[in-house]
């Protein structure tokens, strides 16, 4: 999908193209089931802000067998990964050092949820743990039959901590989100589908058609419409029922006005 294209960012595992209104953004090391690391982290957040104002749908995708199989392992050995803070090293640093860390670690994965993008996680294989919860920042996961979601950290001493637990017990719920977490058990693609973790499970050579099919949908509607429902829905959880009727009404009031032409 694009893969054609000179691609506006290509390093640390990560690459990103345009092909007019659709941007795809791939995972590159398949030998390592696209291992994540803070180097790919800074080029998750580095292709954020180099996707242009043109682009209206962003396609996330792996290469291989798997969409990524989590955290570097190395990240977990007391040397770590050459040129970065070793777990050791960023527990041994202060309250704020640590928070600024992680925060600028999960950068990468905030940007899917802006409201002038729609974002499409294609997943096949194991997504694991920081894998996991990259296909959770998107705003849609479509799935191959193989799919084998699982949430490892809690297992390792650790909590979820790149951004995947506010959609996820959004997605299934508090329980079964708790279970998931706390287990580390597989999700295959029809408990995923059923829970509403995936849109929508397909085999895995039909998983690029069936991500091109939804892109070229979603392309298809007015942008500036799929945009302020995108911004509704997303913040419908955090709102009374009275507080999004007034958000209906508002974002309606914006419409109206730029379909008739009298908008600011």
């Amino acid at each position: 999908m694009g893969q054609e294209l000179v691609p506006l960012l290509d390093k640390d595992g990560v690459r990103l193209t345009v092909d007019n209104a659709l941007a795809t953004v791939t995972l590159t090391n398949p030998a390592k089931r696209n291992a994540q690391s803070p180097a790919l982290w800074r080029a998750l957040t580095e292709a954020g802000r180099l996707v242009p104002g043109s682009v209206r749908v962003v396609v996330l995708r792996g290469e291989g067998k798997s969409f990524s199989a989590g955290l570097d392992r190395q990240m977990f050995t007391p040397e770590g990964i050459e040129g970065e803070p070793s777990f050791i090293d960023l527990a041994r640093s202060g309250d704020a050092e640590i928070d600024a860390a992680i925060a600028e670690f999960q950068e990468g994965f905030t940007w899917w949820r802006r409201s002038d993008v729609v974002s499409i996680a294609a997943v096949q294989g194991h997504a694991i743990g920081a894998g996991f919860q990259l296909a959770l920042a998107c705003d849609f996961r479509v799935v191959a039959d193989d799919v084998q979601f699982a949430m490892r950290e809690t297992g390792l001493g650790l909590v979820p901590d790149l951004t995947g637990t506010h959609p996820l017990v959004s997605l299934v719920g508090y329980a079964r989100a708790l279970e998931i977490c706390a287990t580390g058990r597989f999700v295959p693609a029809e408990e995923a589908v059923n829970t509403g973790l995936a849109n929508i499970s397909v085999p895995l050579d039909q998983l690029d058609g069936a991500v091109q099919d939804l892109a070229a949908a979603l392309l298809a509607a007015p942008r500036d419409a799929v945009i302020e429902t995108k911004a509704l829905l997303r913040g419908a959880q955090d709102r009374t029922y009275d507080e999004q009727r007034a958000a209906e009404r508002a974002a309606q009031t914006r419409r109206l006005r730029d379909l008739a032409g009298v908008g600011e």
